[in-house]
């Protein structure tokens, strides 16, 4: 009789503490799926607006001199609230300096 007693007194610490467990490894897996979600969108904006500088440098002879002129020009969108972008030109025939921030 003892023995049966034990046993659901272990049953009722263990399990809710692997169920747990088991949430918190979820959250832990979601959280790692979105900023894996969000680096890739990082990265494929940065690649997006030095090919669209490399395209303005190759049909004008210039790079573009501001980011807004880059994104009128070639269409590029900028999510705002998910992103800044830092755009640095020094001269109309080197390649401007281009750093995309996640914001969150």
């Amino acid at each position: 009789m003892r023995r049966r007693s034990e046993f659901q007194v272990w049953k009722f610490l263990f399990l809710p503490a692997l169920v747990l467990c088991g949430v918190l490894a979820l959250f832990t897996a979601v959280g790692n799926l979105q900023d894996g979600q969000s680096t890739e969108a990082r990265k494929q904006l940065e690649n997006s607006l030095r090919r669209a500088a490399v395209t303005c440098y190759t049909t004008e002879g210039a790079y573009p001199p501001t980011l807004e002129e880059l994104q009128r020009r070639y269409g590029i969108q900028i999510d705002s609230e998910r992103f800044a972008v830092f755009y640095e030109i020094f001269a109309d025939n080197q390649m401007p300096e281009i750093t995309v921030v996640p914001l969150q």
